[in-house]
């Protein structure tokens, strides 16, 4: 037995959540599978303020859950199953869930987005969304006058670190070598800033924070110097993860392009993937903005690609 939608979305967030609005605003019979964690990246957020239409700010899984009804109020369902297989070799398109269930599509939308990549430290999980963030874009405003640490190495944690300094009253770098993979330039850009200091050959060991009436606060950090060994605590507001992300794109590879660090490749200006049928929105396919209102800009063109492929082939 095989379940059958005109368009499939798989993955939701800003991105496919919006992407289901238009499709089944379209009267397109449409389907969003919200994976392993249903809402995406912002329900792990507290408060988005810098989204358009929401002047008092919005806690990341409410913003979720209003869209998941906007969706769901044009005909959209949410299935809460996460994709697995795909065979995208001929129309209608195959895919599987982890449930064993087979569905075919005559559209697909791919928007399961990036996991930013983390450190793992104790006390982290507790933390996250509490003063430890990977979007500094997202949650700089939030810092303003307060101790900022970032973590990383590479162009981004400079872009970063100098960004904060916007907000921070003191901004600390803190990389586990003395050497930087950074180009030369954005390192001297850090250098020359006096807001920035620098903690190198250090690793984060735990993160320390209170929690007071049910709410959580990050307020220290345990540093471990990787060359001397030594460990010893420091007052820190935010941390800010610079270390990249990565594309959820594993059940795609081999089938639909990407670039060599696993983001889908989309053609021009357009949601259109490789395969015809086939879009991808969100960040799944931006590796550069990686914001709310861009991830539902591109749901919205995914959509409308969609759209216009299926009219065009009736």
């Amino acid at each position: 037995m095989s379940e059958h939608h005109k368009v499939i979305i798989i993955g939701s967030g800003p991105a496919g959540f919006t992407a289901g609005i238009y499709s089944s605003r379209a009267l397109l019979d449409t389907v969003i599978f919200e994976g392993n964690q249903p809402g995406g990246q912002l329900t792990i957020t507290t408060e988005v303020e810098n989204f358009p239409g929401f002047p008092q700010g919005v806690q990341g899984p409410e913003f979720m859950e209003q869209l998941r009804q906007q969706a769901q109020k044009f005909g959209a369902k949410s299935i809460y199953e996460n994709i697995v297989k795909v065979d995208f070799s001929h129309q209608p398109f195959d895919i599987w869930s982890d449930r064993q269930t087979h569905y075919t599509a005559d559209a697909v939308i791919i928007a399961t987005g990036a996991t930013a990549r983390r450190l793992h430290g104790k006390g982290e999980d507790k933390y996250w969304g509490f003063g430890i963030s990977a979007c500094a874009t997202c949650d700089g405003f939030f810092f303003r006058d307060s101790n900022i640490y970032v973590v990383g190495g590479g162009d981004s944690a400079m872009e970063e670190a100098h960004y904060l300094t916007h907000f921070g009253k003191k901004v600390t770098l803190v990389h586990r070598r003395s050497e930087f993979r950074a180009s030369k330039i954005m390192i001297e850009r850090a250098k020359s800033n006096p807001k920035i200091d620098w903690l190198l050959n250090s690793v984060i060991e735990e993160f320390l924070g209170e929690e007071n009436f049910g709410v959580k606060k990050l307020t220290g950090l345990r540093i471990k110097n990787v060359v001397s060994g030594e460990m010893y605590d420091v007052q820190a507001d935010g941390v800010f993860y610079a270390i990249g992300h990565d594309p959820n794109t594993q059940t795609f590879k081999g089938i639909i392009n990407m670039d060599e660090t696993g983001y889908i490749v989309t053609e021009g200006k357009t949601s259109h993937t490789n395969v015809k049928g086939v879009f991808a929105c969100g960040d799944v396919q931006d590796q550069t903005y990686r914001q709310a209102i861009t991830a539902a800009g591109s749901g919205c063109m995914a959509a409308i690609d969609a759209e216009r492929f299926l009219s065009d082939h009736n």
